[in-house]
This record gives C-alpha cells, sequence and structure tokens, in this order.
C-alpha cells in the first residue's frame, strides 16, 4: 500500500475542491480498502467524507424517499418508512454481506463499487478493464461470472442496492465542479461496450449526494430475492428485483431487474412487457422468467446461472404480487 494523505473536508463543497487526480473518495471504506490493498489504486490524498454533516440521513418525503450516501446498509434495512413502503430495497440492503460488514457499508460505497471478478481483483491479470487486451474469465475460470453482456467483460455488477433502486425508479443527486445535476440511475451503469474502464458515469470530482426513491404508485408492490451458494454471507448466484403496479388485478407496469448476471444491473424488458396486462398468477410468473433469460450466452462454467435466475425471477415477481404495499 502506498503513502497518501488523509483529508477530512467539512462540507461536499471542500470534498470537491479537494478531488482531482490521484484522488480517492473514502465513505465505509469496505471496497476501498481491498483496492488499496490489491494495488488496484494508489491515490496520493484519500478525501474522508464521514466528518461531512447531513450525508447518512434516511428520510421519507412527499416526494419520496431520501437516502444519504454515508447512511449505512444496516440502518436503511431497519428503517420503518423502507420496510414497510420499499420493501425490495430494505431486503436488498438487509441481505448484503454479513452483519458486520452492514453496519460499516454505505449506500454510496455499495453503489460505485469496483467488480469482485478474480482476474480484475488480481495483480497478476491485466484484463480488458485494467487498460489490457484480453477478458481472462471468458476462456478461464468463470463459474461465477455474467451470462449476459459479456462479449467484452465477464464482470458481474456487485451491487445489490443498484438492482433494488433501479427497479423502484431510483436517481441521484451528484455535486461536482460544475454544480449539482441530478442522474437516473436507468443509464447511469456504463456497460463495457461503452468504455470498458468504468462501471459508472459519474465524473472524477463529482460525489453523490443523494440517493432519491419515488414514492409507490397506488397498487405497487415490491419484492427482492437473493440465492447464494452456501446462503451465508457469499456473492449472490442470482438476485431479482421486481416491482409491480397493479389495477383491477392486472400488471399495469412491472418493473424487473437481474443482478449478478450481467457487467450492469440487467432491466429485463422482455420479462416487464410479457407480464403488462395479465393477472400475476405461476403461469405469467413462468413465462416473465423465461422472457427474462432470453439472448443469454454462458460461458464454458456458468450455464448453471441461467437456470437459477430464471428461477429467482419467477419467486420474485410472485413474491412481489403477494405484497400489499412496496
Amino acid at each position: 500500500m502506498n503513502r497518501f494523505a488523509w483529508v477530512n473536508p467539512g462540507s461536499v463543497e471542500e470534498a470537491v475542491a479537494a478531488l482531482g487526480a490521484r484522488a480517492a473518495l473514502k465513505a465505509g471504506g469496505v471496497d476501498l480498502m481491498d483496492l488499496l490493498k490489491e494495488r488496484l489504486i494508489a491515490p496520493e490524498r484519500l478525501v474522508n467524507l464521514r466528518a461531512i454533516p447531513g450525508l447518512d440521513g434516511i428520510e421519507e418525503r412527499a416526494d419520496g424517499l431520501h437516502i444519504g450516501p454515508l447512511a449505512t446498509l444496516a440502518r436503511l434495512a431497519e428503517a420503518q418508512a423502507v420496510r414497510l413502503r420499499y420493501r425490495a430495497l430494505a431486503d436488498a440492503a438487509g441481505r448484503a454481506a454479513t452483519p458486520q460488514i452492514r453496519n460499516v457499508a454505505t449506500v454510496g460505497g455499495n453503489l460505485l463499487q469496483r467488480p469482485r471478478c478474480w482476474y480484475f481483483r488480481s495483480e497478476d491479470f491485466l484484463c480488458k478493464k485494467k487498460g489490457g487486451a484480453r477478458c481472462f474469465a471468458q476462456d478461464g475460470e468463470n463459474a461465477y461470472h455474467a451470462f449476459l453482456g459479456n462479449a467484452v467483460c465477464a464482470a458481474v455488477h456487485p451491487s445489490a442496492m443498484a438492482v433494488a433502486l433501479l427497479a423502484l425508479g431510483g436517481k441521484l443527486r451528484i455535486v461536482g465542479p460544475r454544480g449539482e445535476r441530478e442522474a437516473p440511475l436507468e443509464g447511469f451503469f456504463v456497460t463495457p461496450e461503452q468504455d470498458v474502464l468504468r462501471e459508472h458515469a459519474l465524473g472524477p470530482q463529482e460525489i453523490v449526494t443523494e440517493v432519491l426513491v419515488p414514492p409507490p404508485a397506488p397498487g405497487a408492490s415490491s419484492a427482492y430475492l437473493k440465492q447464494g451458494e452456501k446462503e451465508s454471507y457469499d456473492w449472490p448466484l442470482a438476485e431479482v428485483a421486481v416491482l409491480l403496479e397493479r389495477e383491477g388485478g392486472r400488471c399495469r407496469r412491472a418493473s424487473i431487474v437481474l443482478g449478478a448476471a450481467a457487467p450492469v444491473p440487467h432491466r429485463a424488458r422482455a420479462a416487464e412487457a410479457a407480464l403488462a396486462g395479465k393477472a400475476v398468477d405461476e403461469a405469467a410468473a413462468r413465462a416473465a422468467a423465461r422472457a427474462a433469460v432470453e439472448g443469454a450466452t454462458p460461458l464454458a462454467d456458468n450455464g448453471y446461472k441461467v437456470t437459477i435466475a430464471e428461477v429467482i425471477v419467477r419467486r420474485t415477481i410472485l413474491a412481489a404480487a403477494q405484497g400489499s404495499g412496496t
């Protein structure tokens, strides 16, 4: 680990000014420590956000849920308003990692963490995501890698928060040198085809200052399910968030997002279309689940993930259909 300066800004504006070339942000520090120890980054300056007041709030207002980027996953999972009206988000936060990590890890850090592909994380492999010419996972050990959108890079997106927030229509409030902007999560994450070196559209001197989730529509309900190998604290083999809006017993609109499937959270639009206008029953859920994995391009060792993802999509749709709130 290299030597670096430590900066404790007292405001977002001071933090933005402290950023620049060879600087990195510190929130909870869970992923940051891994990146430093694995020599994936070597910043000259760490900008600590924990001293800035007002970035850890969780508040429901008339225009929806407002979440500070420093709110921990544990607090988000336990917040009563989140559990009652944004159930998919509460369950995603409560199923991430371990209790110890959830007490430290932040919403912003979870959203912006880097991929966990073992080739990317090892300094012995100069993969495409580090400027190399090859994705080693495509012909290597790929049992846990992407089965959708994996032509350029086969790493899966690691954020459970992104899966749930995208399904719920979340957006980010971002502050940078040019002022403040809002960015819908739809389109915020960058595919390898767009830029293999990046995972999101946050600028080098920009900071996420708030996550915004719109209020649930009448008749809306949501669910999140995760399937792990040991069902303890391991990374998911499949995770799915579903938002259903129903009217007269039929689906008016659905939002279905798959995690652990592609390099970005995967919006399953074919599955959403399969549910439109239908009564959400076992048959409709099965048809939508099949549509969700259409076009899969599994690698040598991860074809089993397609089957698991299809099952979890079906179960999550039915779980959302059984809910009385979001």
